[in-house]
């Protein structure tokens, strides 16, 4: 059953509740429809054209994706994490024409420079009512969403994954891609996360462009999400190991009394998970983890069910169908099964899976030739065909499944004037996967203290996002670096992952 199926059969039943309002299958669709006339006609963006959402979790996110894909309208969801200049970055870059903020970040999107900011609420309500509500032309150009990333650089780049030339294509496509990894519609799915990242918020979408209601969570909270996950009849959902740690951590007599007999996909990834905590969630939830691993660019590579990982522990499962991975060395040569390289895709029938907005350099840099493509990370595939992940080659921090780019903390710390050398890395964190390490070698003449330590992660803290500050700082007499420049960050890192297989 499809989004079109149950506005047809049940216009009147539920599709959308982010806890303070609703969206009947009728609502939404009249909804959206006038969305994508409004983007267009009210608006003038064009196709091809370029909006974004700064926003909390709320019915509206949902509903501008649904237009921005009917209207041939790219979409960028900002993490509204972010501090201001860090958010002027993805507004400028992206070409916005127009920002969708909560009154909670209105001013701030303003601040950030946005050419347009429309109020979410009353309205907007208020604009969209009186937009025309005929559908979109199924022959005329899909949009998507613009998700950011970022690499090395530490410059957050906004992702563009390929997609059909017209919209029917491309919602089939959706659609499909939704359901070879579960996403078939068949019940209320859960929104656990922010939906400004990729993982639940695009889950999302496609999951109910299968038919599947939403249930928002605002905000993540232990005892809320099991209480929707019972209540709501959820069936389907994504969680990331920080929330599988937090879960676990709850009095065992909330476990033991906590029944979801119709959940049976629990999509996971984003970030490392212990084995250890993965059994456990297991044993308590049952078969119905499904762990995958992909990316913003890509979308979803491979996955891998709970009773199968159990055979293949370590492992984030084989590459879903029209897929193949491998790995390769440093010189490109595809190395032989169970042999640790730079990790490689290929889609059969999609030459060129993504592009990096208006960067040619840094999509051609991805790529292996024209069409096999890394996300960065280091790993093996054995004869079976099951993907291991070892490293990453950039060394990007994932802490509570948010990625983190140890060159933009460096370039804050390196300002502080005690400070002539520094290194960001990731040290194993039982709750978030990682957390963020800051190797420190002073300038002349400067002592290290603790209360130096905590000078520097104010100083940190006053710049950065909270979620990129490093949680502590080593001082070190001297940073390993070769003659050329390059650090040596496995040095200063490895001895945090000694006695583990994986250095993620």
């Amino acid at each position: 059953m499809t989004f079109a199926d149950r506005v047809q059969r049940s216009p009147d039943a539920l599709a959308l509740d982010d806890g303070t309002c609703t969206r009947t299958w009728g609502e939404l669709d009249l909804r959206v429809r006038r969305l994508a006339r409004f983007l267009q006609k009210e608006l003038g963006i064009p196709p091809g054209g370029h909006a974004a959402t700064l926003t909390h979790n709320r019915v509206e996110c949902i509903e501008l994706m649904h237009a921005a894909i009917q209207a041939g309208i790219w979409l960028t969801p900002i993490n509204w994490h972010l501090l201001e200049p860090e958010i002027a970055h993805v507004v400028q870059d992206s070409g916005a024409e127009v920002v969708f903020a909560d009154s909670a970040h209105a001013e701030l999107a303003r601040a950030a420079g946005a050419k347009q900011v429309l109020l979410l609420g009353d309205a907007l309500d208020r604009a969209v009512a009186a937009a025309p509500d005929a559908p979109m032309d199924l022959a005329g150009r899909s949009g998507g969403p613009m998700m950011y990333t970022s690499g090395t650089t530490g410059r957050p780049k906004g992702v563009r994954r390929a997609r059909p030339a017209r919209l029917d294509a491309a919602l089939e496509s959706f659609r499909a891609g939704a359901r070879a990894v579960g996403l078939d519609g068949s019940g209320p799915h859960l929104v656990t996360g922010p939906i400004y990242h990729s993982a639940p918020g695009m889950f999302a979408v496609y999951d109910q462009m299968n038919g599947a209601p939403l249930v928002i969570l605002p905000r993540w909270t232990e005892r809320e999400a099991l209480a929707a996950l019972a209540t709501r009849e959820i069936e389907h959902t994504h969680l990331v190991p920080t929330m599988f740690v937090r879960l676990l951590r709850l009095p065992e007599e909330e476990r033991a009394a906590f029944r979801a007999p119709r959940l049976h996909l629990v999509l996971h990834g984003a970030a490392p998970i212990s084995p250890a905590i993965k059994r456990q969630m297991i044993e308590w939830w049952g078969p119905v983890l499904v762990e995958y691993w992909g990316g913003t660019e890509s979308g979803v590579i491979t996955c891998i069910g709970s009773n199968e990982w159990l055979a293949h522990p370590e492992t984030v499962g084989r590459a879903l169908p029209g897929y193949e991975v491998f790995s390769a060395d440093d010189d490109g040569r595809r190395l032989p099964p169970g042999e640790v390289g730079m990790l490689y895709a290929r889609h059969a029938r999609v030459e060129k899976m993504f592009e990096y907005h208006e960067d040619p350099a840094k999509t051609a840099s991805s790529y292996l030739d024209t069409s096999a493509f890394t996300l960065g990370d280091i790993g093996r595939v054995d004869a079976e065909g099951y993907v291991a992940l070892a490293d990453r080659s950039a060394h990007t921090i994932i802490s509570g499944g948010v990625n983190i780019y140890p060159a933009e903390i460096e370039g804050v710390l390196q300002q502080h004037p005690a400070v002539a050398d520094v290194a960001c890395f990731g040290i194993p964190d039982d709750e978030w996967g990682e957390q963020v390490k800051a190797a420190v070698e002073l300038a002349p003449g400067v002592a290290p203290s603790p209360a130096l330590a905590d000078e520097l992660l104010a100083f940190a803290r006053a710049r950065l996002a909270a979620y990129k500050v490093p949680r502590s700082i080593d001082f070190e007499q001297a940073l390993p670096r070769h003659p050329s420049g390059k650090l040596y960050v496995r040095r200063l890192r490895d001895r945090y992952w000694q006695g583990r297989e994986r250095k993620i």
